[in-house]
């Protein structure tokens, strides 16, 4: 957000912290990502606000709070490999590229898959691989991740993305019906099992198995 003055820069942050979001890391990292790139159209004035907005595919960009707070209840360490279901407009994995050492992230919309691998390109974030698959089976060709993020509502934990999680790990996601509030859960894999938590209210897509349709 270097180009952006400083006082939307003081107030982006600062909506942060009333929020809940306090980790430095996460912090910082939100701070080098400027959400107005990924933000075209005619919400590109609104890029700054704490909301969430709609992008291509019918998809939407999570508001900054909830971004921050995911990212926060991962709690990704710098060597950490992190799978995201669900790239959207791209922000998300952008923030957790500055936190990871390898951000893999999964889309069933090609034109999203597309767009966001073009936009990573540009910024110069090259920790992160975009592509194109049913993000409910997950990615096992590069399992186990340290960290699992979901985008995407599920009636609970998808059995495929628990079992791609090391010991130790911890996946965060939306848990609920997809037409009504869900909770934004952390799950942690130990040794005997797995521990859950309830973090906050949340609302968001739901997460569709198969691939969307294809988008020119």
């Amino acid at each position: 957000m270097s180009g952006l003055d400083p006082e939307t820069v003081m107030q982006f942050l600062f909506a942060l912290r009333k929020r809940g979001v306090t980790d430095a890391r996460v912090l910082a990292a939100m701070e080098q990502i400027d959400r107005g790139r990924f933000v075209t159209g005619l919400f590109s004035d609104r890029a700054y606000e704490d909301m969430p907005l709609p992008i291509s595919c019918g998809q939407t960009i999570s508001q900054p709070s909830v971004v921050g707070l995911m990212t926060q209840a991962l709690d990704v360490r710098p060597r950490d490999t992190v799978l995201e279901i669900g790239t959207g407009s791209g922000y998300q994995a952008a923030v957790l590229s500055k936190l990871a050492r390898r951000v893999y992230t999964v889309e069933r919309h090609r034109r999203l898959v597309s767009e966001t691998g073009k936009l990573f390109a540009e910024l110069g974030l090259t920790n992160i691989t975009a592509m194109l698959s049913d993000g409910s089976f997950g990615l096992p060709e590069q399992a186990p991740f340290d960290r699992i993020i979901v985008t995407a509502a599920a009636e609970d934990p998808p059995g495929p993305l628990l079992a791609q999680l090391k010991i130790g790990g911890i996946m965060v996601l939306p848990v609920g019906q997809s037409d009504a509030v869900q909770q934004l859960i952390k799950v942690t894999r130990t040794e005997t099992g797995l521990d859950y938590d309830e973090l906050t209210s949340v609302r968001f897509v739901p997460l569709l198995e198969g691939l969307g349709k294809d988008e020119t």
